[in-house]
Parts: C-alpha cells; structure tokens; sequence
C-alpha cells in the first residue's frame, strides 16, 4: 500500500498530472473556445431594431460585395498553382538534373527568397516596380506610351508571389530530385528514351507525392496571402478581415461578424485541401528501385537550341530573383535624396540608414523653414525601430521555445503510449492549428480576450494595453506547434529503444532518462526547429497586423507604417532608406539562421569531426608558424 502510494505521488507521476491539466487547459482556452466563439458570432447579429438575426451576415455576403473577396483568392491561389509550380520545377531541375554552366551560382540567386520575405520582400519589389520604381522609370524613359501604374493590383501580386513561393520548391523538391535513383535514369537511356521522355515518364512520376503536397500548400498559400495583397492593393480575404476587425459599427454593417464569416470561409478550405492531403498521403507512393541506389547524375541537354534557350531561361529567371535584392543592398547605403529621386548616385555612399542622425529643414505651408533634429536616423539610431527590433525578438525568442518544449514533452507522450488513445488524441490536438488559417486564430484571439469577463483568464483583458503581447506570444505559439511537432517527431525516432532500457536497467527514472539519455540525441533537430520557427515569427506581419496595438506594433509593421507616412511633418525623411537597411539586416540574421541550420546543423557525427580536425590543423599551422618567426625574430 505505502509502495503504491508513494509511486503514484512521485515527481513523475505529478509532472505528468501538471502538465496533462496545463494542456487541457491551454487547448480549450487558447484553441477551442476562441475559435467557438468566432463561429458562433456570425449567427448573434442585430438588425435595426435591435432584434437577433441570425442569417443577417449571410444575407449580406450574398447581396453585397463580400463575394468579391472570396473570389479574388480563389482566382489569386488558382492561378498561383500553375505559376509557382512552373517557375519553382525550373529552378530546380535547371539547378539540380541538368548541367547547367554555372549551377551553384544560380542556386544562391534562386534561394534569396528564403532570407526575406513577408512584407520586405514586396517592398523590394515596390521598390523595382512601382509607378516611381527604378524600372518602372526607365521603362516609362524608353517607352513613353506605357502604363506607369502596371504594377498593382492582381498582376503585381501575382508576379510577387510567383516568385516569392517558390522557396518550398527550393528546399523539398530539391531533396525530392537528390533522392533520385540514377539507376532507373540510365536504364531508360540505356532502352532508347529521349532525355525529355526520360524526364517525363521516369522523374516526374517519383515527384508526384512532393509535387501534390506542394501544390496544396501554394493554394492555401494564396487563398491567405496577407502582405502582398495589402501592399500591392488587391482585394482578397486576409487583408479585408483585418480592415473590418479594426472597424465598428458605426463605420458599417456588422463588421466583426463579417469578419468572422470571411475567417470561417478561409478555414473551411483549408480543413477541405489539408483533409484531401492527408487522404493522398495515406494511399502511399512508391517507387521501385534497385537495390543499391546510385547517385543522380545532371544530364546535358543534347539538343544545342534547346541547351541555349534553357541557359538562357535560366539567367533570366536569375536576375528577376537578384535584381531586388542587389538593389536594397545598395540602396541602403544611398542618401534620401537619391532613394526618392530612384537614382543611383556612386560619388556619395553613406551610412546613414544604418547608424547616426542628422536634422532636416524642410519649408511649411506657411512658406517658413522649419527644423526637424534628428528626423534623418539610421536603422539603429532610430527609436521606432530599435523598439520593434526588441519586440519582435523578445517575442518571436519566447514563443519559439515554448512551441519547441510543449513539442518535446508532449512527443515524448506520444511515444511511449503510441499504442494507446491518449497519445493519439494528443497529437492530433497539437495539429488542430494547422486545420485553421492563422488569420482565424489570430481574430478569434482579438474578439474573445477583448473584454473583461472572459472567466477563462480571471477576467482580464489580454487585449488591453501590454497584455497584448502576451496574446501575440499565445497566437506565435499555437500556430508553430503543428510545424515544430512533424519536425521534432521525426527525431524522436533516431532514439534508439535499447539506450532507454538501459538506462532503466540502471535504476535510472523516467525523467532521467529523457534528461540524460533521450534529450541530448534529438538537442540537434529542436535547435533547429527553434531557429526556423524563429526566423519566421521575428519579420511575421499578418498576425501582428491583426493585434494592431500601439504595444504590440512588431518590427514588420514599424517599418510598413514608418514608409506610409514618409516626410510627413519632417518626420521619417528617409524612412525608404531605412526599409532597404532592415531588409538588409533581415537578410544578414535569416541567412546567418539557415546557414547554422542548413550548414552547420546539417552535418553528420563524423563530417564535424572532420570539420573539427580541419580547423584544428589550421590553428596548429599559423601557432607553428608564429613561433617560427618569433624565434627568427630574437635570434
């Protein structure tokens, strides 16, 4: 009796109990019931006289223009699908199955996207191909008759994002295209298949699986498109929630519950398209494939026409890539003057919009010179941004490790009662987010913890003052956990079974051995997982955009807000330049991330072994070589 007792209120047993209650209560209250509440708010609407109309909001989407919005996505994902997959199955096959001269190059171009994104990507397009861009001018210079305002609306969004969602391409199909055995290659060239037939009939039909998954998630992609379409002005569901959250009645019709609608109509799709993922993905797709698999091989383009047009196609795709980011780069280090005129200037750098003030004189209405101290500052000279920097980093930091430890206890659940229903159940709780767009969640956030009598949170207003940020850790936190269980769960099973009965066999408790023996073999995947999800959350503008707070206002929306209001007053004189230098300092911590992911993080045991040893010997030469000349030196 006392052994049983005291096993059932050992630390263990209480760790589990804490953390069981903590989930739950986190699921309902931060999962559930805000989404619930969303939901049911479309059917509490009010007509003029005050009386419950349920179907009012309905009634409305279909008389009015709410339609539009619905079908300006639909129209922007379809249409994304066939672009993204075009250009993205180029860069990859030109970079990775055909010899093309000048390959690795044209890979680093192909993968800038992958360093920025969000809204200083579409700036840095703004910036080429506004009615004042850079090229828009020149084109306007050589051919006087052309449209100066060409890029806006769906064919500026469309062109953005074909290029701006091709970085899932970069990254899966490539591996997917690795992962080729060039046995079956040579064995149809071996048969008399044509280079083009071999393609078609051989490695297209191994992409399938990748191919479908990421064609999926370009549509969903483009059904929630946020920045582009805020910034590019289109009309489409995301940007069109955003505007009515921040509306009232008085302004309009029932806006919230408009609001509400649009955001179920964006998770509907979404849960139809992740649903019919799941159901391909569980048919299985195999391939077979000999026993010893050989690695793939570029294959030349014999056809001297073809091999012309295809180099041709892709530089050309290369320098649509690197034009915007070679220009921010050297932009950011231009004058106010130059960047607002769009005129490089080579005979005056500065660095001003990185560092330092200056005051500015600018001429009032009244005809009268007026002094602004300071308006001209650096990217970490000025206030406004160096507070978004630390907000967004102190939040994207938080929520990115509480989604990597709710993952790693929760899959160490997972795992040990994988044959029970409780594991399984938890898993899928975890992946509920996915099933929701993030701008659902994100105003079901706002709506719900907006008020004073939500007795979940002891009637506090999460919404109210700096509570908010506590609601965008919440909201960066639920939206990463679906990402950051698939990524860690798959470490879990390099975990070899036989370590932990060892471990156990010792005398060793459960939380022991996930301290000393299971947490330091899968350290290296949550490490990385940390970093992906914090590169993504540290420049996120669609969910700060829904929390619009003066205490909220994260780094990406600093940076929008401070160009919108560019000169105005003599305030933010050089706020373009100022947005070149953070995407250029975006640019710098999102590729320093890959590369300790991508580079360092990818290694094997024995490659950073090998790197260690190399490094060593280097160090050993140059000490070798300082003691030589010191030597030389007293002799």
């Amino acid at each position: 009796m006392g052994k049983s007792l005291d096993r059932r209120v050992s630390p263990e047993f209480m760790f589990r109990i804490i953390g069981l209650g903590l989930f739950v209560y986190l699921f309902f209250g931060f999962m559930l019931l805000p989404c619930l509440n969303t939901l049911t708010s479309i059917f509490n609407t009010t007509n003029a006289a005050g009386e419950r109309d349920p179907l009012a909001v309905i009634r409305f989407f279909f008389a009015g223009n709410m339609g539009n919005y619905v079908w300006n996505s639909l129209k922007l994902a379809v249409c994304l699908v066939v672009t993204v997959n075009v250009v993205g199955v180029s860069i990859v096959l030109l970079t990775e199955y055909f010899d093309i001269r000048g390959a690795r190059i044209l890979r680093l171009g192909y993968m800038t996207t992958l360093i920025y994104s969000g809204v200083a990507l579409v700036t840095g397009y703004l910036f080429l191909y506004a009615p004042d861009g850079i090229l828009t001018s020149a084109l306007v210079n050589a051919f006087p008759g052309m449209n100066k305002d060409w890029f806006t609306g769906f064919r500026a969004v469309l062109f953005t994002m074909t290029f701006a969602c091709t970085s899932n391409h970069a990254l899966f199909l490539r591996n997917a295209i690795r992962g080729i055995d060039y046995n079956t290659v040579e064995a149809a060239r071996n048969m008399g298949a044509k280079p083009f037939k071999v393609l078609w009939k051989v490695v297209f039909p191994t992409l399938v699986p990748t191919m479908f998954s990421l064609t999926v998630m370009t549509f969903i992609t483009g059904l929630c498109a946020m920045s582009a379409p805020t910034l590019l002005g289109y009309d489409s569901i995301n940007p069109e929630i955003v505007r009515l959250a921040g509306s009232s009645v008085a302004d309009e019709a029932f806006p919230q519950a408009r609001a509400a609608l649009l955001s179920i109509i964006l998770a509907m799709f979404t849960i139809v398209l992740l649903t019919v993922l799941s159901s391909y993905e569980r048919k299985g797709h195999y391939l077979s494939v000999s026993k010893t698999k050989a690695r793939l091989r570029k294959q030349k383009i014999a056809n001297p026409a073809a091999n012309v047009l295809a180099h041709v196609y892709a530089y050309v795709l290369f320098v649509i890539y690197m034009i915007p980011v070679v220009m921010i780069v050297v932009f950011s280090f231009q004058t106010y003057s130059a960047i607002r005129m769009k005129k490089l200037d080579l005979s005056n750098w500065t660095l001003i919009n990185y560092f330092g003030k200056e005051d500015y004189m600018y001429l009032t209405n009244r005809g009268k010179y007026k002094l602004r101290e300071g308006s001209i500052s650096g990217l970490f000279a000025n206030d406004a941004t160096l507070g978004g920097i630390k907000l967004s980093f102190v939040l994207s930091i938080i929520a990115a490790a509480l989604a990597c430890l709710i993952v790693v206890v929760a899959c160490n659940y997972i795992f040990k009662n994988r044959d029970k229903k409780s594991g399984v159940i938890l898993e899928y709780c975890l992946l509920f987010p996915w099933l929701l767009p993030t701008i659902l969640i994100c105003y079901s956030y706002r709506t719900y913890f907006n008020s004073d009598a939500v007795w979940y949170v002891g009637n506090v207003n999460l919404y109210y003052a700096q509570n908010v940020r506590l609601l965008i850790v919440m909201a960066y936190t639920v939206v990463k956990l679906p990402f950051s269980l698939r990524m860690i769960k798959a470490s879990f099973y390099a975990i070899d079974e036989e370590l932990e009965d060892a471990a156990r066999n010792m005398g060793a408790s459960p939380l022991t051995t996930f301290l000393r023996v299971k947490l330091p073999i899968i350290l290296p995947s949550v490490l990385a997982v940390f970093a992906l999800n914090f590169n993504a959350l540290f420049t996120e503008y669609d969910m700060s955009a829904t929390f619009a707070s003066s205490y909220g206002t994260s780094y990406a929306m600093v940076i929008q807000s401070m160009c919108a209001e560019e000169g105005l007053y003599g305030y933010n004189v050089n706020a373009s330049g100022r947005r070149c230098a953070s995407t250029v300092f975006i640019m710098l911590v999102s590729g320093l991330i890959l590369y300790l992911v991508y580079g360092v993080g990818a290694r094997d045991l024995g490659e950073r072994l090998e790197h260690r040893d190399k490094w060593r010997r280097r160090f050993d030469r140059l000490g070798a070589a300082f003691r030589k000349s010191g030597k030389e030196e007293s002799a």
